[in-house]
């Protein structure tokens, strides 16, 4: 099963629903700052969640801020010394861990 998010402006948000309190909610997914939002309906959910994006994005504008981006290109992977090596010593000529890497997610997620 895939995830879905609500999209706006570049901005990626989650959406749930409450039994206990009958009300969706959701916050910003893939930032460091936390951004919420909620509504009684779908349709009240999407609109607090768009009203969320740009309060976030005035807010961090007003106070001087750079708002967290979701997706920089860049990140920081774990995986062990051992396959470390293993991808090291697997490189062909001229060939970057980062490629190789980047290959590899592609294939998985395409």
């Amino acid at each position: 099963m895939k995830n879905k998010f609500l999209e706006y402006k570049g901005y990626y948000g989650s959406y749930e629903l409450s039994e206990e309190d009958e009300v969706f909610f959701g916050k910003l997914e893939f930032i460091k700052d936390l951004v919420s939002y909620e509504g009684q309906t779908p349709k009240e959910l999407k609109n607090s969640f768009i009203e969320a994006v740009d309060d976030y994005l005035d807010t961090c504008a007003t106070q001087g801020n750079e708002p967290n981006r979701p997706f920089k290109g860049s990140l920081n992977v774990r995986i062990g010394e051992e396959l470390h090596k293993k991808l090291a010593l697997s490189l062909q000529d001229g060939e970057s861990i980062n490629s190789k890497i980047k290959k590899a997610i592609e294939r998985e997620v395409s």
